[in-house]
């Protein structure tokens, strides 16, 4: 028996260190080399302050946990409730009453769009501590188990839960990233959408569609760029209507069309907060002739993808084809072949008015920077924890762990991103691994032409922005 089980020890052992991905392909790169999204007519007439209130209050994801089973932990103490969630804010879960007047808890927005930087929560800056490394498939089954054996007799309760503990499970397999502080958001959403049907959005036991087994997830970027985005997501595959794209978390416990329509009326609304956000001001001193010296490298070097900032600004809205940018492909090449892309351009969604659809491009957006000294790590994957190492590709760690794991304020004014230590192996909590297919660090290599003195300046310059 006992060398049965050290068989089995070592069996798993060598099927672990043996691992497959199932990744994409790597789409070809475009004939393109730059192209221009234009913009679509939004929906304007909201209001901020409803927009933020039903942010943190609404019940945009329709049903969720029975607020009893964690009432009493929250009330006793909802710092450390939050802090245990992996939330940056207590603005990351909301207390709602559905339709069968039940309360119920599920998250918000603020699970992932609110950071702490210098010590400060910042609502609308990606939360960059968030961390989906655990497996949830087991946690998903128990939950499921406890609420349908506690509430058995209780038909509103079950029904306030039911959708919410069915998408939880599909989405569950789906949803591990082998790197902290990235989001599988794309996975949420691509993992609860094949259960709906497209016209109706209502369950459905069969999946509409494959999904692949790997679990690509991108940095998280900050809310207040959406002002100047002509297109969402990285790949700028998020096109038309923002209220409709910026709802999809709902697809996680929101019943129907019906209650869907309903959601995306009031995101109109929190479409509004958004465009009122204003990113955080670099706190620490900037010296002003050194920051001038970087405007001017600045806008012979960067303005024609990122803009121009300051009296006059300007957003280009330009995808970059990835031969060009050289940044790892494979997010991108996994927005292309994605199965979702059909299902969601003949759902609800963009069929019915105002209509929004998926238009995955061979590039990657280059982002709007204000703000950007707040939202490190850099790159769509989050690969590269300081501005300085993305201008100096040769400086990049391969394994980088942040200096501590629980403290967002541990930042690196100099290089301007977290301070981080190096590692030589995998496998450690909080430690990101470039190797990893995916998350490479690779790429934007512009800044590799620059001298170190130039370097600086331009740092210097973007603390401004």
């Amino acid at each position: 028996m006992k060398k049965q089980l050290i068989f089995l020890v070592i069996a798993t052992l060598v099927v672990a260190c043996s691992r497959t991905y199932d990744i994409p392909p790597t789409v070809e790169s475009p004939e393109w080399t730059y192209k221009t999204i234009e913009a679509y007519p939004q929906l304007t007439a909201g209001d901020p302050d409803s927009g933020f209130y039903y942010l943190t209050a609404g019940a945009y994801l329709g049903t969720g946990l029975p607020y009893d089973l964690l009432k009493k932990q929250i009330e006793r103490n909802e710092e450390r409730f939050v802090k245990n969630s992996g939330l940056a804010s207590e603005y990351g879960f909301a207390v709602f009453e559905t339709e069968q007047g039940v309360k119920v808890m599920n998250g918000t927005c603020f699970s992932c769009h609110a950071g702490k930087v210098n010590g400060e929560i910042v609502l609308g800056l990606g939360n960059a501590l968030n961390d989906n490394q655990a497996n949830l498939k087991i946690p998903a089954t128990l939950m499921n188990w406890r609420v349908r054996s506690k509430y058995r007799k209780d038909t509103a309760t079950i029904v306030s839960f039911d959708d919410f503990g069915k998408y939880f499970k599909h989405m569950a397999p789906y949803i591990e990233t082998d790197n902290p502080g990235v989001s599988p958001a794309a996975r949420i959403a691509e993992a609860c959408m094949r259960f709906r049907d497209p016209v109706d959005l209502t369950y459905t036991p069969e999946p509409q569609y494959d999904v692949r087994e790997y679990n690509l997830a991108s940095d998280i970027p900050a809310l207040w760029h959406m002002q100047k985005k002509n297109a969402l997501y990285y790949t700028a595959v998020g096109r038309g209507d923002f209220t409709k794209l910026l709802f999809q978390a709902s697809v996680l416990g929101i019943r129907d069309s019906t209650a869907a329509r309903r959601a995306q009326e009031k995101f109109v609304h929190i479409a509004a907060w958004i465009q009122s956000l204003e990113p955080p001001e670099y706190p620490e001193t900037i010296d002003s002739q050194l920051a001038e010296q970087g405007a001017a490298i600045f806008e012979e070097k960067c303005e024609k993808c990122h803009g121009t900032y300051g009296e006059t600004e300007t957003y280009p809205n330009k995808v970059i084809a990835l031969e060009k940018i050289g940044t790892d492909p494979l997010y991108a090449s996994y927005a292309a072949e994605t199965q979702i892309v059909d299902w969601y351009n003949k759902s609800w969604f963009a069929v019915s008015e105002p209509q929004s659809w998926f238009e995955p491009e061979q590039g990657y957006i280059a982002p709007p920077l204000d703000g950007i000294w707040a939202t490190a790590p850099y790159l769509h994957n989050g690969s590269v924890p300081t501005i300085y190492e993305v201008l100096n590709s040769n400086a990049r760690p391969k394994k980088w762990k942040r200096a501590k794991q629980s403290e967002a304020e541990d930042y690196d004014w100099q290089k301007v991103g977290w301070k981080y230590e190096k590692k030589n192996a995998g496998g450690v909590s909080m430690t990101y691994d470039t190797t990893l297919p995916g998350y490479g660090n690779q790429g934007h290599t512009f800044g590799d032409q620059l001298t170190d003195e130039q370097r600086w300046a331009v740092i210097e310059y973007l603390k401004t922005l």
